[in-house]
């Protein structure tokens, strides 16, 4: 389902992604895929080599002197997700929230202010509690579309930090409209891009200087690999992020990172089943008389639908529906019947999902009306008509379970 103006929708990025990061050949041949690297010491041919080496990762450059630094695999997965991104460089990190917190450390400091929209994920509000209050950042939440964030943007302002869409509801946000007026005020903006997984979605293209992503989702793909990953659109803003990054000790194990980027070789296509599955399950929801409302941008009547069509080039298998029943038991009693669907707190691989939306957690979102149960499934790749089979068993579990409590 291409989008006709999207920005970003050319066949040579999904092309691309087959080679970034593909080893060269030595001697005339050489392996598919790049070797599984591990070490923990890097050896020097004499002392020489090791300062020429140290003072070349001193300014910079991409080697590595020790382990942590990360060696050929890493080096292929970081160009892979740069070339995905279309930024400038790619750090690494042990999850989505370690990347998160990264780089929120490196670009906030005691006194500073950060702008967040309230849909984001919504551990960064632990974040932000357990480690930035502590250390003098403050963190102000909004809801863009309905804030003015001009009038938000304070002298100490630094950081906009954004999710499009957002967790749970996916509120799709105008980015161009945020970054113009965030750096017109010089203030630089981030955002995960999870969602899009940087295929469907180039947050770096549209203006943003850095883009994260939980790559333990669709990036790795078969819910068996934790990794985060930072894009910098600039070498400015990537040295401040590498600095930080160097000083926290972040480093991710090779095989992690090889089970990455052959997840990422299969991203175009993965990605294409999971939204075809999902729109017609979406399409199920929306017309299921227990069904009060269906949270997928794709679909018109979805309030981002029109922002999503201009921006993004496709959608992923995530979306979250209300029951049309006031009753707070109806989203638990739905998860327990469900026989395809596991109950996960992930998302992003081969498998469905079905889980309970904390109301806490929808409370945090301006857009949510409230007072209705709602689950977020995510849609695998399994046959379609088998899941929507396994939904209509759970509503039918549902209403029988409310008639008799009734």
């Amino acid at each position: 389902m291409s989008r006709d103006n999207a920005p970003h929708d050319d066949a040579d990025l999904r092309t691309r992604l087959i080679h970034a990061g593909s080893p060269g050949l030595r001697d005339g041949a050489g392996p598919v895929n790049v070797p599984v690297v591990r070490t923990s010491t890097v050896r020097f041919a004499d002392s020489d080599a090791q300062h020429r080496l140290q003072a070349r990762r001193g300014a910079g450059d991409r080697v590595a002197t020790y382990g942590r630094h990360g060696l050929d695999t890493h080096q292929a997965l970081e160009e892979a997700i740069t070339t995905l991104e279309g930024g400038y460089r790619t750090l690494l990190a042990p999850s989505g929230l370690s990347a998160i917190t990264l780089v929120l450390l490196a670009l906030l400091k005691p006194g500073e202010h950060a702008l967040v929209s309230d849909s984001v994920y919504a551990p960064v509000r632990k974040v932000d509690r357990v480690l930035l209050a502590q250390h003098g950042i403050t963190v102000e939440y909004f809801t863009p579309g309905r804030d003015a964030l001009p009038e938000l943007i304070r002298d100490t302002t630094r950081l906009l930090y954004l999710e499009s869409p957002g967790s749970l509801l996916y509120e799709v946000l105008d980015l161009p409209a945020l970054v113009a007026q965030a750096h017109a005020r010089d203030v630089l903006v981030a955002t995960d891009n999870t969602w899009g997984a940087g295929l469907y979605y180039r947050p770096l293209a549209l203006g943003a200087d850095i883009s994260i992503q939980a790559a333990t989702k669709y990036l790795a793909g078969h819910s068996d690999v934790m990794m985060g990953s930072v894009t910098a659109a600039s070498a400015d803003v990537f040295d401040r992020l590498a600095a930080v990054h160097d000083a926290l000790g972040l480093s991710v194990g090779a095989d992690d990172a090889y089970l990455t980027l052959r997840g990422i070789r299969t991203l175009d296509v993965r990605l294409a089943r999971h939204q075809v599955n999902a729109t017609e399950v979406a399409h199920y929801l929306a017309q299921h008389p227990d069904v009060v409302q269906v949270y997928y941008p794709p679909l018109p009547q979805d309030p981002g639908h029109a922002l999503w069509r201009r921006d993004f080039s496709g959608a992923n298998g995530l979306l979250t529906f209300s029951f049309a029943q006031i009753d707070p038991r109806a989203a638990g009693a739905f998860v327990d019947a469900l026989k395809y669907f596991s109950i996960g707190a992930s998302w992003g691989g081969y498998e469905s999902l079905a889980l309970e939306a904390a109301p806490e957690r929808l409370g945090e979102h301006a857009s949510w009306r409230g007072g209705r149960s709602a689950v977020r499934l995510h849609i695998g790749l399994e046959h379609p008509a088998d899941l929507i089979a396994d939904l209509e068993r759970a509503f039918e579990a549902v209403r029988e379970r409310l008639k008799r409590s009734a």
